[in-house]
């Protein structure tokens, strides 16, 4: 009864252009067929060389003896977060798409809150970047440029000393930089545009891929929905991947939908989500009209598990635009 209450309260934030039963038949019968053409952040100074801490993409994972792997679970679809993410599949041939080629560079600008800090308190830092990203290939040949901006206290807490360090860079824009020492990350994991532009079209296909080599740790639906999160945040898949990325994440059990959310940069849309093992519930942000992935969201639902009062809003991004540029700035 509960579930069938938060569907028809959703109901009423999402166009209704036909019956429920007919949207999820007809996203059934394109389940197996290939979809026609019509933003945790990747981080990688934060992840690879120690800069910033980890923002709100799929961080960059170094597969080490893994587990043996299993069986992705069976499809369980929840229907109010196919409705959002069979949206989002169908409007994706709905602006022009960019058809990057080897040896240039597809350009992010995103703005961004995560948690940083340790031992010496915990606040929440806060930046605009833009990232330059190779084509093809390892992001050790990437370029990253920041803009700190001011950072805030972290729910329930007062800023601490520690954070003075970024008080200091805010309005001092930053120089191009490296924007990855190194790149470790398992070939399945990787989301440079040579690579993800070959991944499955169908749904079947593209679910076993994010759920490829999840260990069987009871966490293997959480694994898949941030794996989700690392092919859209500073990531670029050609309209059928994308298509298939969210049908296939409608898929994963154990996803919600939230009506109200808001970005990094203050907009507003309707967002799919998972409640992560720290108590935070990771939102994956589309515009109500147009279903444009817009950025991510980390609000708290446990307080004990994440350190902070319920509703606490601790991480967030705003994926603000993706061009193509022949080539990055030059790093001094």
């Amino acid at each position: 009864m509960d579930e069938l209450a938060q569907l028809n309260s959703f109901r009423s934030e999402v166009p209704a252009q036909e019956d429920l039963r007919a949207e999820a038949e007809r996203l059934m019968a394109g389940m197996s067929a290939p979809v026609r053409s019509g933003f945790r952040r990747l981080a990688l100074r934060a992840t690879l060389a120690g800069g910033l801490a980890a923002a709100v993409a799929a961080a960059v994972f170094v597969v080490q003896s893994p587990p043996a792997p299993v069986p992705p679970p069976p499809m369980i679809r929840t229907v109010a977060a196919v409705e959002v993410l069979s949206r989002a599949a169908e409007h994706v041939g709905s602006r022009p798409e960019l058809h990057p080629r080897p040896g240039q560079f597809l350009v992010y600008e995103s703005q961004s809150m995560d948690t940083s800090g340790g031992d010496a308190g915990i606040w929440l830092s806060r930046s605009k970047r833009t990232i330059w990203l190779p084509v093809e290939g390892s992001a050790v040949k990437g370029v990253l440029q920041e803009e700190i901006l001011a950072p805030l206290p972290y729910p329930g807490r007062t800023l601490p000393p520690a954070a003075r360090a970024e008080q200091a860079l805010v309005g001092k824009p930053g120089r191009p930089e490296r924007a990855a020492d190194f790149d470790d990350r398992a070939e399945f994991l990787r989301n440079d545009y040579a690579y993800v532009s070959k991944l499955p079209t169908d749904t079947e296909g593209m679910r076993k891929h994010l759920y490829t080599q999840v260990p069987n740790d009871g966490l293997q639906d959480y694994e898949a929905w941030n794996r989700v999160g690392g092919l859209l945040q500073e990531s670029y898949l050609p309209a059928a991947q994308r298509a298939a990325l969210f049908r296939a994440a409608a898929t994963i059990p154990g996803v919600v939908t939230v009506k109200e959310a808001q970005d990094a940069a203050g907009r507003k849309g309707i967002a799919a989500a998972m409640v992560s093992p720290n108590g935070v519930r990771e939102e994956y942000i589309f515009d109500r009209k147009t279903y444009d992935y817009l950025g991510r969201r980390g609000v708290v639902v446990d307080a004990k598990l994440a350190d902070a009062p319920v509703g606490s809003v601790v991480s967030s991004s705003a994926q603000l635009k993706v061009s193509v540029a022949d080539s990055p700035p030059i790093v001094e």
